[in-house]
């Protein structure tokens, strides 16, 4: 048999996973738990127990503007350990209408994938000076990257005066309240804060297309750097054309440019050597999936920084009948092996 056929016959081996998902059906309309099914385990996938799944504020933009007939941002599937499914494979289907997952991380956001933009992108290094707009999840998680790499100040800047705390304690030396010293810009405050000289690297967490040239400005001319972070629906930004021959740079990171492969591994080392340690402080309220529309209101609340979804207990009952799937899907992956190759799974 060829390898093809094989994973043909694998694949159609592979019985069909019933799942809850949290699912949009109408633009600005509320998530909705649903029950949907999706594709087994094909030849070279596993597939994973999810115990929490992290929202994160984007998701909210996506559910005002979604065009599609339906997004599906938290799915939840019972499973025992040793088998899951990428979710970049995932199709999945609901009452027979195809649904369609939104942002691919936002059923895995363990830690704040901004943090690997200080270490990837920006390349913030001893001494160096960093301003940060906007200190939610995404900004604090930059403070925190600016601090584990030995940033001399931190400035962070946001219109909620109670962030203020909060980012002093993930390492943050000044702050910045935009509302109450209204008489100055958020550039000039930062120049004024570093001797006119403004910062080495400036991070827009915000999404908000009017703050982009303004976080621009407060880097050095000719070396300053500027990493564009937050999300919004804007399409378009409008930059000062005198700023960019000041000779500062611009740069978008998409996920901080995380490639999860080689750098996830990184960032648990690093959790694990206490290098980075205020992740549990980004974790701010909990709740259950059938709760998921308390969720996304809290996200709209100045004290809310990461909501994580809870996902459903498994009953023995489902403990069992995904037992018998595993055993299924164990036989099929022996079938599809060519001869020579090990067919044992692992049990753990």
């Amino acid at each position: 048999m060829s390898s093809t056929s094989s994973n043909t016959a694998a694949a159609a081996a592979a019985p069909m996973i019933t799942c809850k998902a949290a699912v949009i059906w109408k633009e600005n309309e509320s998530p909705k738990v649903e029950e949907i099914q999706v594709e087994g385990p094909k030849s070279g996938e596993v597939r994973v127990r999810m115990l929490f799944a992290s929202i994160c504020h984007t998701d909210v933009l996506g559910c005002r503007g979604c065009r599609s007939k339906a997004n599906s941002s938290i799915t939840f599937s019972v499973a025992p350990p040793g088998l899951s499914i990428p979710l970049s494979t995932l199709t999945t289907w609901s009452k027979f209408i195809q649904t369609y997952l939104f942002l691919m991380p936002a059923s895995f956001h363990v830690v704040s994938q901004p943090d690997l933009g200080r270490w990837k992108e920006a390349k913030v290094h001893k001494g160096s000076t960093v301003a940060v707009v906007g200190l939610g999840a995404v900004g604090l998680g930059v403070i925190e990257g600016a601090r584990v790499h030995g940033a001399s100040r931190i400035i962070g800047i946001d219109i909620n005066q109670s962030k203020q705390a909060v980012g002093e304690a993930f390492g943050m030396t000044d702050f910045y309240n935009p509302k109450l010293e209204s008489d100055k810009s958020i550039s000039e405050m930062v120049k004024l804060l570093t001797g006119g000289c403004g910062v080495d690297y400036s991070f827009e967490c915000t999404g908000v297309a009017q703050l982009v040239n303004e976080a621009l400005e407060t880097t050095k001319v000719g070396i300053g750097k500027l990493m564009m972070l937050g999300a919004a629906t804007d399409k378009s930004v409008e930059i000062d054309f005198v700023t960019l021959l000041s000779c500062r740079t611009l740069k978008y990171a998409v996920f901080g440019g995380v490639k999860v492969q080689s750098d996830l591994p990184l960032v648990i080392h690093k959790c694990i050597n206490k290098e980075i340690q205020n992740l549990d402080r980004l974790s701010t309220h909990q709740v259950a999936l059938e709760d998921i529309s308390t969720a996304f209101q809290l996200l709209k609340e100045p004290q809310c920084v990461k909501v994580f979804s809870r996902a459903p207990k498994v009953s023995r009952l489902n403990v069992h009948k995904q037992q018998d799937i595993r055993d299924s899907a164990r036989q099929a992956h022996i079938r599809a092996k060519p001869e020579g190759i090990p067919t044992t799974l692992s049990d753990d």
